[in-house]
């Protein structure tokens, strides 16, 4: 029930237009193809953001997307991923670590010689619990009107007083608890369900 922050989010400079590498230390993949990077940097620039460690990778001066909200902009799914960024959009990807899509996304050849064709990466941290829920909830575009409470009210406790439970324990939707239940139908959250008594007011899939 606490008001979701603004999905705004400053992009830093490179994130737009050129070359974006997603990682985390705690993949082993994205540290295979670590001087795979440092290579690449050597003939072009590269935005690398980087999940967890905000010092990894040790050279570029990597970006630390602390809350995700890079990763979860960018639609990743698996580190690392390599993105060719053209005016805001992503024109051509490499997931994982294959030697054949680095080059073509990095317009440079002969990477990464000494290790093998190919190696699946990982999962990445936007994608997983409880991060994906509450990026979801962040960049959601739902029309249901948010309640803030103070950091001292007691949630269920805050629902009696408000005369939306008469005494019986309730769930109180949060945010991220609305995009779980969301996340298990097709149907649009807008969409309306019909009217509710006493006071006939709308009721939809997302309220």
């Amino acid at each position: 029930m606490t008001e979701a922050p603004s999905a705004s989010v400053q992009a830093p400079p490179g994130f737009d237009q050129g070359l974006v590498a997603v990682v985390k230390k705690d993949c082993p993949t994205c540290q295979m193809v670590e001087p795979v990077l440092a290579e690449v940097r050597r003939h072009r620039p590269v935005l690398v953001v980087t999940q967890d460690d905000p010092a990894f990778p040790a050279e570029g001066s990597p970006v630390h997307d602390a809350d995700l909200t890079l990763s979860h902009r960018l639609g990743i799914e698996i580190v690392p991923t390599l993105l060719t960024r053209e005016g805001g959009s992503t024109s051509a990807t490499a997931i994982g670590w294959n030697r054949e899509q680095w080059q073509d996304v990095t317009g440079v050849g002969e990477l990464g010689v000494d290790l093998p064709p190919s190696r699946p990466g990982c999962g990445a941290l936007n994608v997983e619990p409880p991060h994906v829920e509450r990026l979801a909830a962040l960049f959601a575009d739902g029309g249901a009107r948010r309640v803030e409470l103070g950091d001292q009210e007691d949630d269920v406790e805050a629902c009696f007083a408000r005369g939306w439970t008469d005494g019986l324990p309730v769930v109180p939707p949060t945010p991220e608890r609305v995009e779980r239940m969301l996340a298990g139908t097709r149907r649009d959250r807008a969409e309306m369900l019909g009217l509710v008594a006493p006071d006939y007011g709308e009721c939809t899939v997302e309220k």
